[in-house]
């Protein structure tokens, strides 16, 4: 029953998604209607409603039973195991000022734990698809984080949550990471972020507070292209968490990236998991 939905739900979601990611393509540098989202400058637009409509129609029409969490419309549908989390432009920020990196990103959850995930980033039309237990791929060619013996010469990436802004703690660990790194990469596009940990092309994330609906998608992108997910103080993260601290990278890395964001942390710092 639960692989039979999973295999049903991909099949949906891979048509779906490239849907969606030709809607936000066509609207590029070309788009109508744009708003603020709260006090701390995030928007959204005409594109963000178009594209999660399309994908929230169709999760509804097949999965009638199933809850889901869209970025835009907030809770739909019942209890139930299975959660269906939508974000239906990652990056509009981007978007918006003509910044060509953006994706779309479609979740699956069952039991509070990711199931399948897909990231379509229509710019380059790359389709990332993980599903528990069978890898991730990239366009159908399997992905791999890798170790790199020369970690501190590599790229990082920094994801933090909306609110965080520049509190002092959050400014003193990216500061840190920055000069330790030979580049701390902030897209404002997390799912691009771990797909390029998946597919090898950046050697680690830190994560500062940010849950979302793009999150999870990525964490199972990287889980399945062997990478681990872990939390400031080195357990592995699984579940879901409305204020997660994390650390994503090759198992090989962990012990160094624990230590580096240890350094980063002011003393005083109460931190809570």
């Amino acid at each position: 029953m639960v692989d039979q939905t999973i295999k049903d739900a991909r099949q949906l979601c891979e048509s779906i998604i490239i849907q969606a990611g030709d809607i936000a393509k066509s609207k590029f540098d070309n788009f109508k209607g744009l708003e603020l989202k709260d006090e701390f400058g995030d928007i959204v637009t005409e594109v963000d409603h178009l594209t999660e409509q399309l994908i929230v129609n169709a999760i509804l029409t097949s999965f009638p039973n199933h809850h889901i969490h869209s970025e835009e419309i907030g809770d739909l549908g019942g209890e139930s195991d299975w959660l269906w989390l939508v974000d239906p432009l990652d990056g509009t920020n981007n978007f918006a000022i003509g910044l060509p990196v953006f994706s779309t990103s479609i979740t699956l959850m069952y039991q509070s734990e990711p199931v399948l995930g897909l990231i379509y980033e229509p710019m380059t039309e790359r389709l990332f698809i993980a599903e528990k237990g069978n890898g991730a791929t990239c366009n159908g060619l399997p992905m791999l984080v890798k170790s790199n013996p020369n970690l501190f010469k590599g790229n990082l990436g920094w994801i933090q949550g909306h609110k965080v802004q520049n509190h002092i703690i959050a400014l003193g660990l990216r500061q840190h990471i920055d000069l330790k790194f030979k580049r701390m990469m902030r897209l404002w596009a997390p799912t691009l972020q771990w797909c390029m940990l998946a597919k090898g092309d950046i050697d680690g994330i830190i994560l500062y507070n940010s849950e979302g609906d793009d999150l999870y998608s990525g964490i199972l992108m990287v889980k399945e292209a062997g990478g681990i997910v872990i939390d400031f103080e080195g357990n592995d993260f699984i579940g879901m968490n409305d204020e997660p601290y994390l650390i994503a990278c090759h198992p090989d890395h962990k012990d160094d990236l624990l230590r580096v964001v240890s350094e980063g942390l002011s003393k005083d710092e109460i931190y809570h998991n």
